[in-house]
C-alpha cells in the first residue's frame, strides 16, 4: 500500500519552519497542496554573557553555563507544531501523516506528538527538506518513501 495515498497529510519541517501539505491524488504521482505554513519568529540573544554565583569562600564565585536561546526556541517550536497536528488530528482532517523534519527537530516533535497523531504517522523521513519548493518535495518525498 502506498504511504502517498489521496488525503495523505505531509509536515515537512526544520527548526525555523513548517509547511503543511495535503496529497491531492491517489496515483502514483503525488501533488501537494499547502495547507498551512508556520514560521517561527526569529530570536535574540537575551544575555550578553552568562551570570555568575557566589561560591563559599572568601571571594569567589563561579560563572553559570549560558542559556541557550535558539534551542529553546526550537523545543517550543516542536511543540507548538506537534499542537497543530493534535488541534487538526483530533477534528479529523487527516488519516494518515508522512513527517519530513531536520533529524534533531524528528526526535523532539516525536516526544510531543500526542498519541493520537502518532498513531497517524505512516512515515517518518529524518532529513531537512524545508528549503525545496513543492514540486521538487512532491518527488523527493516520493522517492524517499519508493526506497523504504
Amino acid at each position: 500500500m502506498s504511504k502517498l495515498t489521496k488525503g495523505t497529510w505531509v509536515v515537512v519541517a526544520d527548526s525555523e519552519k513548517a509547511l503543511l501539505m495535503r496529497n491531492l491524488t491517489g496515483h502514483a504521482n503525488p501533488d501537494f497542496e499547502v495547507i498551512a505554513r508556520e514560521v517561527q519568529p526569529k530570536v535574540a540573544d537575551n544575555a550578553d554573557r552568562p551570570g555568575r554565583r557566589a561560591d563559599p569562600g572568601a571571594g569567589q564565585s563561579s560563572a553559570m553555563e549560558q542559556t541557550d536561546w535558539h534551542d529553546l526556541a526550537r523545543d517550543r517550536f516542536a511543540k507548538e507544531l506537534a499542537g497543530i497536528l493534535y488541534g487538526h488530528a483530533h477534528k479529523g482532517a487527516y488519516s494518515q501523516l508522512v513527517i519530513a523534519a531536520a533529524p534533531d527537530l524528528l526526535g523532539k516533535l516525536r516526544d510531543a506528538l500526542h498519541p493520537e497523531v502518532k498513531a497517524k504517522v505512516v512515515a517518518e523521513i529524518p532529513k531537512n527538506l524545508a528549503n525545496h519548493t513543492v514540486r521538487d518535495l512532491e518527488r523527493l518525498i516520493k522517492a524517499d518513501l519508493d526506497a523504504e
